[in-house]
């Protein structure tokens, strides 16, 4: 899969491909992740530009206050409830 975008989103997405199934992360956690701890707003608008939704699974991102933040891909939230939901995640 080739990637068009920053060097820091596709960084981001890169990251966005490890998370296993079933497991989720916040916007916190891949910044630091990515070794970019003070960068959460910039991580959340490359997941937000996420070109691949669901394939690049960003549905597994969510903020650290626990709530499910936003979903780019078709259906927006709903979608992103459902696919955590299928993967054993419920919100």
């Amino acid at each position: 899969m080739t990637f068009k975008g920053t060097k820091f989103q596709i960084k981001v997405w890169k990251y966005l491909k490890t998370i296993p199934k079933g497991q989720i992360r916040t916007y916190l956690d891949i910044a630091k992740a990515i070794k970019k701890p003070k960068a959460v707003r910039a991580v959340a608008n490359a997941v937000g530009k996420n070109p691949y939704p669901p394939k690049i699974p960003c549905h597994r991102v969510i903020r650290s206050d626990g709530s499910l933040g936003g979903y780019s891909g078709p259906g927006g939230i709903k979608t992103k409830k459902k696919l955590l939901k299928i993967e054993g995640k419920s919100f």
